[in-house]
């Protein structure tokens, strides 16, 4: 099993959900985040700048089969993507057991 996690911009959040969907991945977690990016240039947007450095990101932790790896993490590079600088990173770890806490059995089956 592994566990893929990305930050991502909010604005691409319903894009990547429903690319994640499309693959069979049904089930993460996602929490709002702040980060510090390493853009050190402000923008200016409607005549307002602000700052890059601190953004607000959403966080997705989804822990899937290791035939699922892939394409999750395909479905988010696709669907997440704008080009600009500050579209986020994915983390891969690997997951030694997941048990389902309802019936108390374990193993990749508790995924699904």
């Amino acid at each position: 099993m592994k566990k893929v996690e990305a930050i991502i911009r909010k604005s691409k959040f319903s894009a990547v959900k429903s690319a994640l969907h499309d693959v069979g991945v049904n089930f993460f977690s996602y929490w709002d985040v702040t980060g510090l990016g390493n853009e050190k240039e402000g923008h200016v947007y409607r005549g307002v700048s602000y700052s890059t450095s601190d953004i607000q990101r959403r966080y997705l932790s989804i822990v899937v089969n290791d035939d699922f790896e892939e394409v999750t993490i395909k479905a988010i590079l696709e669907s997440a993507v704008t080009g600009e600088v500050g579209d986020g990173k994915i983390f891969v770890s690997d997951i030694k057991e997941c048990y389902r806490i309802r019936t108390g059995e374990k193993g990749g089956q508790t995924l699904n």
